[in-house]
């Protein structure tokens, strides 16, 4: 079982990032109407992500 449990929580996380940029482009193009922001929105997620990773990892 311990064997499985990285491997759940790689799919997991690489589920969960992907989920995060596109519910920020969506919500963003939702709000602004603007495919750039939407655009820059969705990198600022990926920043976040790679902070977090470079802070606390």
């Amino acid at each position: 079982m311990d064997r499985e449990r990285p491997k759940v929580i790689h799919k997991t996380v690489e589920k969960g990032v992907s989920f995060g940029s596109v519910l920020a482009i969506v919500i963003s193009y939702a709000k602004w109407g603007s495919i750039f922001w939407a655009i820059v929105h969705g990198l600022f997620g990926w920043l976040y992500v790679i902070y977090y990773l470079w802070k606390y990892a």
